[in-house]
């Protein structure tokens, strides 16, 4: 009888006593890589604006499994699933982080907020510069959806669930996460942290590729020098406005997407600086607190158990592995089309982890050629891969659902 009272007390080691082991080992390994994470974050390794809180919800939601009041396991955090409304309205008193998923994340509207941030922080006069050079490469960079969609349905996953799937390799992580709870709501928690996951490692893995891909005389070509026409706020608002719109006609489904991302754009070039502050500081860190915060009590063991994350797991590396070298395939491209004029480094920044994959092109030509400067071409580049991944979220939304 003491030990049970002690058990009842303790209730998150009594959880993990009565549990399978595969849910046991699964419930530590979660709680360590939660840790590391942090450490990775803190050491600037990954991003630690979204790897911190991500990290530590990982490791709590896994420490503080207790017995509810039905005899399941479960947690204080959130009820991803629950969908009658008497009972949501019960979890909404019960969850802390409940009403923050139900009217902020499971409707996409933190996707909407953290675009709106990015909008905010957004020069489209580095596209408007290059809009060819800019939008080749983002094209050649979402390889990786094109060839991720057939390779999820060639391993069993549904058309829904394949497309979710396959926007991981647009390494866009609103993105991802608002195409998958159109599509695939049932797998979105799982797409979604595999994404933000694997978004982190590929920070630390596209150098590699760089350097195994593109030799070192390659790697540390200047640009050369080019008049560049200084584009006016005004005619930045005209593109924003016109894009917003025609984009709008064209996939309807993803216009939420289209306006948050083009209404950052516009009040910063319409120097409301209010609006700005406010995008570009406590609405986009706030929201990408927690949604890094979500996403780690989200990852809870008996959801990343779940069979099919194991494909996800594989099918989001190779998403990104390949939209890396369709980037730089892009970027060899130019280089050729040129004269050799071209550093096809740039290709990498086509993946649109804006701003890092421009930041990885610039370091790893500067580690070359210290005063070579490509960082200018680079977020044209990543800018194009954030309208491109919208625009295939679109035509998967629309072609699918």
């Amino acid at each position: 009888m003491e030990n049970l009272d002690l058990l009842d007390i303790f209730q998150g080691l009594a959880t993990l006593a009565a549990a399978e082991p595969e849910v046991i080992a699964m419930r530590l390994f979660l709680i360590a890589l939660g840790m590391l994470l942090i450490y990775l974050g803190r050491k600037g390794v990954l991003e630690g604006l979204l790897m911190i809180p991500m990290g530590l919800g990982m490791a709590t939601v896994n420490a503080g499994v207790l017995f509810l009041e039905d005899g399941r396991q479960g947690n204080l955090f959130v009820d991803p699933l629950v969908e009658e409304p008497s009972a949501l309205m019960t979890v909404l008193q019960i969850d802390w982080l409940q009403p923050i998923y139900t009217l902020t994340c499971s409707n996409g509207l933190i996707a909407c907020l953290v675009f709106m941030g990015i909008g905010a922080l957004l020069d489209v006069g580095y596209v408007m510069a290059r809009p060819f050079q800019s939008m080749f490469i983002a094209l050649c960079a979402e390889l990786g959806t094109v060839v991720a969609f057939p390779l999820a349905r060639a391993f069993g996953l549904s058309l829904e669930d394949s497309a979710a799937v396959a926007t991981i390799g647009g390494a866009d992580g609103p993105m991802i996460l608002f195409t998958s709870l159109i599509l695939s709501d049932e797998l979105f928690v799982p797409i979604t942290v595999v994404a933000y996951l694997y978004l982190g490692l590929t920070y630390g893995g596209y150098p590699y590729m760089i350097k195994l891909l593109v030799p070192r005389h390659i790697r540390g070509l200047k640009m050369p020098p080019e008049p560049v026409r200084k584009v006016s706020p005004g005619e930045k608002i005209v593109f924003c406005v016109a894009a917003c719109t025609l984009l709008c006609l064209l996939f309807p489904v993803a216009a939420p997407l289209f306006l948050s991302l083009f209404i950052g754009v516009v009040v910063r070039e319409s120097n409301l600086r209010n609006y700005a502050e406010l995008f570009s500081g406590p609405l986009l860190y706030g929201a990408t607190f927690f949604l890094g915060l979500l996403l780690g009590v989200l990852c809870e063991a008996n959801t990343i158990l779940n069979p099919d994350v194991l494909v996800l797991l594989l099918l989001g590396i190779l998403a990104l592995a390949i939209s890396g070298l369709g980037g730089l395939a892009g970027g060899y491209i130019l280089y050729f089309a040129t004269g050799k004029k071209y550093n096809p480094v740039i290709g990498i920044a086509g993946v649109s982890c804006l701003p890092t994959t421009a930041k990885v092109a610039q370091k790893c030509v500067a580690e070359v050629t210290p005063d070579a400067v490509v960082l200018p071409h680079a977020l044209g580049a990543s800018i194009s891969g954030v309208i491109t991944s919208a625009i295939f979220a679109g035509i998967f939304i629309a072609a699918i659902h």
